[in-house]
């Protein structure tokens, strides 16, 4: 096992990548936030804490996003079922997908066909923890990423997150 971010370097990667948001969506107006179930929603979590120090919480649109059944590759068994919550129109606004591992590109694929039952963004952009490279299927590709690593197919990314692993690391297995 490789540690690619430790506790320290996580958390400076999540006040930098929130920083970027800022960047090009200053007081976040017309912009909404969607953490990807079930392992995004740490990663997003940290983002919106990071953004409400830096703007007013009112500005704050974050939702949660739930893909299971928008997915063409995960098709055996029962699907555990994770909560879709999104409180807010999407329709003609930012939105920004956060995800902690952007890998093949079938998880955002997902993501985009499931947020269109909610409307007609004006513009979607992704935020990614980790971005693995050289594994992508689909040509999708990241606007804020945290760290870009090369890895070989056989190796796994795992995020650990305290409030799920009692630690804050990313690894590779």
């Amino acid at each position: 096992m490789k540690t690619i971010l430790n506790e320290q370097q996580l958390a400076i990667t999540i006040q930098r990548l929130s920083h970027q948001v800022l960047e090009n969506h200053l007081d976040l107006e017309n912009t909404v936030l969607i953490g990807l179930q079930p392992r995004g929603i740490y990663f997003s979590n940290r983002i919106v804490e990071q953004l409400k120090q830096q703007v007013s919480p009112a500005n704050i649109h974050y939702g949660k996003l739930d893909i299971t059944f928008y997915r063409d590759d995960v098709r055996k068994g029962l699907h555990e079922l994770n909560q879709t919550d999104i409180p807010f129109s999407i329709e003609n606004r930012n939105v920004i997908l956060i995800d902690d591992v952007l890998y093949t590109g079938r998880t955002i694929r997902a993501a985009l066909d499931a947020l269109l039952d909610f409307g007609r963004p004006a513009k979607v952009e992704l935020c990614i923890l980790i971005d693995r490279r050289f594994s992508r299927q689909l040509p999708i590709q990241a606007d804020y990423t945290g760290k870009s690593i090369d890895s070989i197919i056989t190796q796994k990314v795992k995020v650990f997150w305290k409030e799920k692993d009692q630690k804050d690391e990313v690894s590779l297995l």
